[in-house]
């Protein structure tokens, strides 16, 4: 019997893992995602009906311009027994407020890499990136930590827990006593609905005394994975999608539902680690979420495929179909629509595995 061009070899599987991220891992991970790596303001490209972007560029560039030269709190790291610095001078923060897809993280990594300083002394994170080394290494030491740095830059506040809103303000709090500049992008509020809409009144609000610190920098446009490019392809078959993932160097294959179970098993701050050296996603059976908790941790899973831009192939319902109706116009809906619009830009990258 003829041996199938397919099976020559198994493709790994996401459900067999069980990563452990040690939490120095942590800390110097705390840097732009692949994806961004290579973004810099100037490759960044301005709506030209949005003339707040083309703004935005101008006045994070001198923001990051600014941030040279000694720690606002003098050289180095202040020593625990030395006298309280002064607090800085005008707001040592800003706050891109935006709606889903406007290019808010590009802006920010950007800022992060026109800010001249070693990388040890520029930390990049989302906002639950930043609650896990929290979690990770304690208040006090990561208040330690992140003290000597000149920029932390936050990626997706959320808004939606206040328990870790107030724990991620009163560390903020801190680092800007001990001079370090801040950058921060958020979602919306639960019934904030709207369509994506802006929530610096509620940024400001919920951090509360750190709100003199910030400068609000309003980005207006709509999602650019969207802009201009063709729809998402439909999915494919189950044979189309094993034959890709026998085919394609270090591709993963899973079925959804049980994708869906594992991830229940993995903190999600591993599912970075989750998908380390995997060069494309390949699942059958994709179908509509049946809960908000899955549906949350699939938002995670999704954040992290696109910021290492590993392509998603899939059968069974299209990315738009994943989220009820219900999902969608609850509180966590501007998470649900960045996960659809970010696995509907992997599935256009993935199309050429089944055309190799």
């Amino acid at each position: 019997m003829p041996t199938s061009p397919i099976a020559e070899a198994a493709p790994q599987s996401l459900c067999a893992r069980e990563p452990f991220v040690p939490a120095d891992r942590l800390v110097a991970e705390m840097v732009p995602p692949p994806r961004f790596d290579s973004v810099r303001f100037d490759t960044y490209v301005p709506d030209p009906r949005q003339p707040s972007q083309t703004e935005a560029v101008s006045v994070l560039s001198s923001f990051a311009a600014g941030l040279g030269g000694a720690h606002a709190s003098g050289a180095g790291r202040r020593k625990w027994f030395a006298k309280k610095p002064a607090a800085p001078a005008g707001p040592r923060g800003v706050y891109l407020d935006g709606g889903y897809g406007v290019g808010k993280t590009h802006l920010l990594a950007s800022l992060w890499h026109a800010t001249p300083a070693e990388s040890s002394l520029k930390a990049f994170g989302t906002f639950v990136e930043l609650t896990n080394l929290v979690g990770a290494l304690g208040f006090q030491q990561t208040v330690r930590t992140l003290s000597g740095h000149r920029l932390l830059c936050i990626d997706e506040f959320e808004l939606d827990d206040p328990g870790d809103t107030v724990l991620v303000s009163t560390l903020l709090g801190k680092l800007v006593e001990a001079g370090v500049a801040l950058a921060a992008t958020s979602n919306t509020l639960p019934g904030k609905l709207g369509e994506g809409r802006f929530a610096a009144a509620d940024f400001l609000r919920e951090i509360q005394g750190l709100s003199a610190h910030f400068r609000p920098l309003r980005i207006d446009g709509e999602d650019y994975r969207h802009r201009g490019l063709p729809e998402a392809p439909a999915p494919y078959s189950d044979e189309q999608v094993a034959k890709a993932a026998y085919t394609t160097a270090g591709a993963s294959l899973d079925d959804f539902p049980a994708l869906l179970e594992h991830l229940a098993k993995v903190h999600p701050s591993r599912y970075g680690a989750l998908t380390d050296d995997v060069r494309a996603v390949c699942l059958t059976d994709v179908q509509p979420i049946p809960d908000q908790s899955t549906a949350l941790r699939l938002v995670v899973l999704a954040d992290r495929l696109y910021d290492r831009e590993v392509p998603v192939l899939a059968s069974g319902q299209p990315f738009d179909k994943l989220f009820s109706d219900e999902m969608l116009n609850g509180g966590y809906r501007k998470k649900y629509f960045r996960a659809i619009s970010r696995l509907t830009a992997l599935a256009r990258d993935a199309k050429a595995l089944v055309e190799q």
